[in-house]
């Protein structure tokens, strides 16, 4: 067995349990308000729009990553992904914990707007969960040199994870009119 197929071997099981565990963390943690359980916690009310934000700058470095590495800027092209990657770690780990100190804030459009909110809100949400192994074997090939097959993923892996990032602002966008 080469190298590169030891590395990748190495982080297969990783992959696999973060890409359960995660989603199911975030559902339970979703679920757990820390007020009803009796904790003086005050509503980090504040940080949606940072959060947004990040999703935003997630999106941005996905497109100069994409930018750095058809121009050949190997280097600059990891960076940014590796960054993308801290930046969607630190939305999840804002958005677990406002929603565990608030109460979740209930969409007040109607008519056809409605049904656009809520169609980007569950295709959000379901690429949020499916992306998870996408970027993690991306990564993790990349890691272990397997260009060919880095490429290859990527592929998918790019659109759908731009897709959450943006999706993401927009159903900041749509519901902070709603925000108590």
């Amino acid at each position: 067995m080469n190298n590169s197929s030891a590395t990748e071997k190495k982080y297969n099981i990783w992959i696999i349990i973060l890409s359960i565990v995660i989603p199911l963390v975030v559902a339970a943690l979703f679920m757990v308000n820390l007020k009803t359980l009796g904790f003086d916690v005050q509503p980090l009310s504040f940080l949606p729009p940072i959060y947004a934000s990040i999703n935003g700058l997630t999106a941005i470095l996905l497109i100069i990553a994409l930018w750095a590495i058809k121009n050949k800027k190997v280097q600059l092209h990891q960076r940014l992904m590796q960054l993308a990657i801290v930046c969607s770690v630190i939305f999840l780990m804002m958005y677990v914990a406002y929603h565990m100190t608030s109460e979740s804030t209930k969409y007040g459009g109607e008519g056809f707007i409605r049904y656009v909110y809520f169609f980007i809100l569950i295709t959000h949400i379901l690429l949020s969960i499916i992306v998870i192994p996408f970027v993690l074997i991306t990564y993790v090939r990349a890691l272990a040199e397997r260009f060919d097959k880095h490429r290859k993923i990527a592929r998918i892996t790019f659109p759908i994870w731009l897709y959450v990032a943006i999706t993401g602002v927009l159903v900041y966008i749509m519901i902070s009119p709603y925000y108590s």
